[in-house]
């Protein structure tokens, strides 16, 4: 094991100060939007005074697990676990696989400046506004909207979709898989860009067809990728993101597109009870990190690939 001393850490910064500066701007970031936030967890085991600044964290009565024993038994508890996991369960199998198959496709493609085009097209929906996005959604969803019109065209009758709850976690997925299929696809191409091409001619030399290669090689070969980006993913699954689901829900379809994050907006910010909401919020953490931390450990153990 390397031992550090004076000596060393002073050779080390004189031959690579330059990143140690280059690394500041982002330990900052962290250190300031993520880590002392952290303090305003305390929030969810007290009563908290609002209105006298940080001292509110201080001189109110300390609750303990109160706030989240009322949530764990609330009316809402099992509506919003159904439909964050249910919600995350799809963005899983429908949106994860998407910039995979997506990047795949893409590197198969012979014609460089048709591939180009396919690749701006793609990635252009990440870089436009949520709110645009979400108001393109409401009005196509409208009974006279734009996808109403291909209902109609194959038989269907015209319905108001995003005020049917059933219709939801299908628009909010679809619409997902669109806007960042090609802006998740890049990390893929570039885990295909590094193959050694000689696989490919031995592959092709054995008589395998386009898509005997593409199981047995490209595969292969990005798997490591895949699975650490399942990681991330597995890790997220509880936090669907709810500045989205905020500006395409409504009362009515609360059934089916109520989450946490939006519970704790709702619960916070409009109704003011500020700890109730950090409880549901921290809770909402804490089972994320349980997942990754599965999710890691699984991996490491089947496939020896994990985040550390």
């Amino acid at each position: 094991m390397r031992k550090f001393n004076s000596a060393s850490i002073k050779r080390d910064w004189k031959w690579n100060w330059p990143l140690y500066v280059m690394m500041i701007p982002a330990v900052v970031f962290y250190i300031m939007f993520a880590y002392i936030p952290m303090f305003g967890n305390i929030m969810a085991f007290k009563e908290f005074v609002p209105g006298v600044g940080i001292q509110g964290f201080f001189i109110g009565e300390w609750v303990g697990l109160k706030y989240f024993k009322q949530f764990i038994e609330g009316i809402y508890f099992w509506r919003l676990i159904r439909n964050t996991v249910l919600i995350s369960l799809y963005n899983l199998i429908f949106s994860f696989p998407a910039p995979i198959i997506l990047a795949i496709l893409l590197s198969e493609l012979p014609f460089k400046g048709y591939k180009r085009v396919v690749q701006t097209i793609t990635y252009l929906p990440h870089f436009v506004s949520t709110v645009v996005i979400c108001g393109l959604i409401v009005n196509f969803s409208l009974s006279t909207g734009l996808f109403n019109d291909f209902i109609e065209l194959f038989g269907g009758s015209r319905v108001p979709l995003l005020q049917d709850p059933k219709y939801f976690r299908t628009i909010y997925v679809a619409s997902g898989i669109w806007q960042g299929i090609g802006w998740g696809s890049i990390i893929y191409l570039s885990a295909i860009a590094g193959i050694d091409a000689s696989l490919y001619e031995a592959a092709v030399i054995d008589g395998a067809n386009k898509f005997q290669q593409i199981i047995n090689i490209t595969i292969p070969s990005i798997m490591s990728t895949i699975i650490i980006m399942f990681i991330l993913q597995i890790g997220q699954m509880m936090n669907v993101g709810s500045e989205k689901i905020m500006l395409l829900y409504n009362p009515s379809i609360y059934e089916t597109s109520d989450v946490i994050s939006t519970y704790v907006y709702r619960i916070g910010l409009v109704q003011m009870n500020w700890s109730f909401s950090a409880a549901v919020d921290l809770f909402n953490k804490v089972i994320n990190f349980i997942l990754l931390i599965t999710a890691n450990d699984i991996s490491k153990r089947v496939s020896e690939v994990s985040l550390m």
